[in-house]
């Protein structure tokens, strides 16, 4: 047998080998106890897994350039490989080192699934503007009663290059457009523009929306529209949406017509905006659009009847597994369903959560778990992974997961739980438990709804106590027995009956929405700051025990840092032609006048002041011509200096270089010359063109955010090439 000899045992004698040897060991407790601590929490690696591809995907949106890309992948596999190689088949590093090889393989293939998608379906905008005739065939039309407009989304060639691309064009609302469906081949002149990057930092990215639904460029017809060839005779399930749309706005008009035929078909043009805007601030914007709530609840009522009317026959109850029959019925109505209403991705994905419910009560199984959401969640960003940013996908989710651990926590089992009591004792009990899931769901949803939109409902948990069993139990049943009664023209009193349902949903969202301090806007948040809220609530959801309580310090640092997040002194839009200045004064001050209209709500939710702006020409502390403003503007003791540029007339040289050498800041909608030199930032046509909408924050010294700085290298980012 070898021996050590004395030389090498002198050498592990030595200081340095004995901290290296006690180093090694202590990791190895480490990594064993951790181990210890999986095994006795109950770890279950599913929804973990999931969390590591959504990691990934997010991953690849935060990364500026394809070298981040790859050495993001190349860290999960990393990981994956090194926690394989400390493994060594021991059982005491089973749970920690097997969760850590799973976790780094998913990030990895996250990470590479949204970038194969993205150069999949992404698709180049058009290099500049362009008015020109145009021929194409009509690959979806979406009307919009409210706007007085259609939406024709068409399949064209571009003129320079010749390659095949998707346009969506806006034309008037008229008697004559019954031609302009789906299959037709049309022409017209249009005037095009490439889909819009954020206009200031925070704001909505139709861009990027655009690359993924493959659009080219979005614009408005210049003129009368010829029919090349009209529509074949296909396109049933268009046709009869909108044949449906239209019956139900027959049957119910007005508000509640247009919200009764949204719930139908899935069709929301015809909603008005005063609606739309009440509904929004109530939190109830969520029961306008087809998802997991609709498919739900007429999944769940068709499994319950098949099931019902089932069991009436004894043959059939004594041979043939009822639930799966009536799991099989319930999911074929919710595929027609929501195939009848366009089949849109978030009705898509809710679709396929509630099949996965449906197998799991068909066999037997739990039908409402962490397991089986991480199972849908997977299954969905396998088709649509670039849908983990938007808010349709995270408002959905959060809420789900977020009522699963509600019920999952041992207090909720405990309250739960079958008891000898009477019966308004039992209903008392789930009266609580409604208020209380709603107000976890409105807390859960609080940071994404802040994070997209900027905005926080105070009362929402409170009215969707009362709009949600409503909308479910009472107005979607009776337009379901209506448009089954219509068949034989009897279904006159139950639309009556539901047209007064939806008015009380309506009349509950104004109220609520006219409440003192029903909304707050808040600025920005941070993307920092959302992936502590999202950490934090995803820690409290997926442990068990008290462990789970340290997901409340992520939160409470995230909800400090966003009280402490500054509102940007400075907005200005990537044209140049937009200059927002907050904190003087109750009223947002801007260089030029805003309608109602998209421009205005983004700068007013970004400044987190919703009233009505005042032109800058107005404000008592501005100096205005017919060219410039100018604004002093005193922040922490500094006193800053803003040029603004207002038409783009031509002026002396020599009195422009002497207004920007006295300005801090010169903010223009044209390309200023060299010698207009600021003391400390020159935000013309050119520099935006490259930096995208600018949001500035002042004080003893100046922070300035802009759109390129979350755009990285993507392809739908015009501004880094030009």
């Amino acid at each position: 047998m070898p021996m050590i000899g004395d030389d090498a045992v002198a050498a592990l004698q030595h200081p340095h080998w004995r901290k290296r040897l006690r180093l090694s060991s202590m990791a190895e407790d480490g990594v064993s106890g951790a181990d210890r601590f999986l095994a006795g929490a109950g770890f279950d690696r599913a929804p973990w897994l999931a969390v590591a591809l959504v990691a990934g995907i997010a991953c690849w949106f935060a990364g500026p350039d394809p070298g981040w890309w790859v050495a993001a992948i190349a860290g999960g596999l990393l990981l994956a490989c090194g926690a394989a190689a400390l493994w060594r088949g021991r059982v005491d590093r089973f749970h920690l080192l097997s969760a850590c090889v799973a976790l780094g393989l998913v990030f990895a293939g996250g990470v590479t699934l949204i970038w194969l998608r993205s150069e999949a379906v992404g698709t180049p905008a058009l290099s500049r503007p362009v008015a020109r005739p145009l021929s194409g065939r009509i690959i979806e039309r979406i009307e919009q009663p409210a706007e007085g407009r259609i939406r024709l989304v068409l399949a064209t060639r571009e003129r320079e290059t010749g390659r095949a691309v998707k346009v969506r064009v806006n034309l008037p609302l008229k008697d004559d457009a019954a031609e302009l469906v789906e299959g037709a081949l049309i022409r017209l002149d249009a005037r095009l523009m490439p889909p819009g990057s954020p206009m200031v930092p925070g704001g909505y990215d139709f861009a990027r929306t655009a690359w993924f639904q493959g659009l080219a460029a979005t614009g408005a017809a210049s003129g009368p529209v010829t029919v090349l060839q009209p529509a074949p005779r296909n396109g049933v399930l268009a046709r009869t949406q909108r044949n449906l749309a239209d019956h139900v706005r027959a049957q119910l008009s007005g508000s509640s017509g247009a919200i009764a035929a949204a719930l139908a078909s899935g069709d929301r043009g015809a909603i008005a905006p005063t609606d739309e805007e009440a509904m929004r601030d109530a939190g109830l914007t969520h029961l306008l659009s087809i998802s997991g709530l609709h498919v739900s609840a007429l999944m769940g009522a068709a499994y319950l009847l098949a099931l019902r009317l089932l069991a009436l026959s004894p043959w059939l109850a004594l041979r043939v597994r009822l639930p799966l029959l009536a799991a099989t019925t319930g999911a074929l109505a919710g595929v027609g369903y929501t195939l009848l209403t366009g089949a849109e991705v978030p009705t898509v994905r809710s679709c396929l959560g509630a099949v996965l419910v449906l197998c799991a009560l068909a066999l037997g199984r739990e039908p409402l778990s962490l397991r089986m959401l991480a199972v849908a969640a997977m299954l969905v960003l396998l088709i649509w992974p670039e849908s983990v940013i938007g808010p349709s996908f995270q408002l959905s989710f959060a809420a789900v997961i977020a009522i699963v651990a509600l019920h999952d926590s041992a207090p909720v089992r405990a309250f739960l739980a079958p008891r000898d009591e009477a019966g308004w004792q039992r209903s008392g009990r789930r009266l609580v438990m409604l208020l209380a899931s709603g107000l976890v769901i409105e807390w859960a949803l609080m940071p994404v709804v802040l994070f997209h939109f900027h905005r926080a409902g105070i009362y929402g948990a409170f009215a969707n106590v009362v709009a949600i069993p409503l909308v479910t139990f009472v107005s979607m049943p009776l337009i379901a027995l209506a448009l089954l009664l219509d068949l034989a023209g009897l279904g006159a009193p139950l639309w009556w009956l539901a047209g007064r349902s939806l008015d009380l949903m309506l009349a509950l969202a104004h109220f609520t929405a006219g409440q003192p301090n029903a909304v707050h806007l808040l600025p920005q948040m941070g993307d920092g700051t959302f992936a502590l809220f999202v950490a934090g609530g995803l820690w409290l959801a997926l442990w068990h025990g008290r462990v789970r309580l340290l997901g409340l310090l992520p939160i409470a640092a995230a909800t400090i840092l966003l009280l402490t997040t500054p509102v940007p002194d400075l907005l200005v839009t990537g044209d140049g032609r937009h200059v927002a200045i907050s904190g003087e004064g109750d009223r947002l001050l801007v260089l030029r006048p805003l309608r109602e209209g998209f421009a205005r709500e983004v700068l007013g939710e970004l400044a987190a002041n919703g009233g009505e702006p005042l032109p800058l020409n107005d404000w008592p502390g501005a100096r205005c011509s017919i060219d410039f403003c100018t604004i002093d503007l005193l922040r922490d003791g500094r006193r800053w200096r803003v040029l603004m540029s207002r038409t783009r007339r031509l002026v002396d040289a020599g009195e422009l270089a002497i207004a920007c050498a006295t300005a801090d800041i010169v903010v223009a909608d044209r390309r200023l010359p060299r010698t207009c030199v600021p003391r400390w930032l020159k935000a013309d046509r050119w520099s935006l063109a490259r930096t995208g909408g600018l949001a500035i924050t002042l004080g003893r010294t100046a922070e300035v955010a802009a759109v390129a700085d979350s755009q990285g290298g993507h392809g739908w980012w015009r501004g880094w090439r030009d």
